[in-house]
C-alpha cells in the first residue's frame, strides 16, 4: 500500500510539473519528448520556447516508479488530456491491490 501511495504522489507531482510546462510553453510535451522534457529542454516538436532553466522537477531527474520502472506518459492521453501512470507491481495493465495501475485518472 505504501508503494501505491508513493506512486500516486509521484504522478501528481509530475502532472503539476506538466501543467507548469504547458503554462510556459503553451502545449504539453509530445509522447516522444516524454517526461524527460520536465528536466531537460526537449528537442523536436512541439518546441519549448519558454522552457524554464533548471526544469520543472525539484529532483532534477524523472523519478522511477516504486517498482523501479519508468513512469509512462501519453499525449494525447487515452483517459485524460495527458496520461501519467505506472502499471503497478506486476508491470501489466489492469490488476488489483498492489498490481493496480496508478495514473492521473485514478482516484
Amino acid at each position: 500500500q505504501a508503494r501505491q501511495t508513493r506512486a500516486k504522489q509521484d504522478v501528481q507531482t509530475m502532472v503539476n510539473a506538466l501543467n507548469l510546462y504547458k503554462l510556459d510553453n503553451f502545449v504539453f510535451p509530445s509522447t516522444e519528448q516524454g517526461l524527460d522534457a520536465l528536466v531537460q529542454r526537449p528537442g523536436g516538436q512541439p518546441e519549448a520556447p519558454n522552457w524554464k532553466s533548471g526544469g520543472y522537477l525539484q529532483s532534477k531527474a524523472v523519478p522511477k516508479d516504486p517498482w523501479g520502472r519508468p513512469y509512462l506518459y501519453l499525449n494525447p492521453g487515452r483517459r485524460a488530456d495527458i496520461d501519467v501512470y505506472t502499471l503497478g507491481a506486476d508491470g501489466r495493465p489492469g490488476g488489483e491491490a498492489e498490481n493496480a495501475d496508478v495514473g492521473n485518472w485514478v482516484d
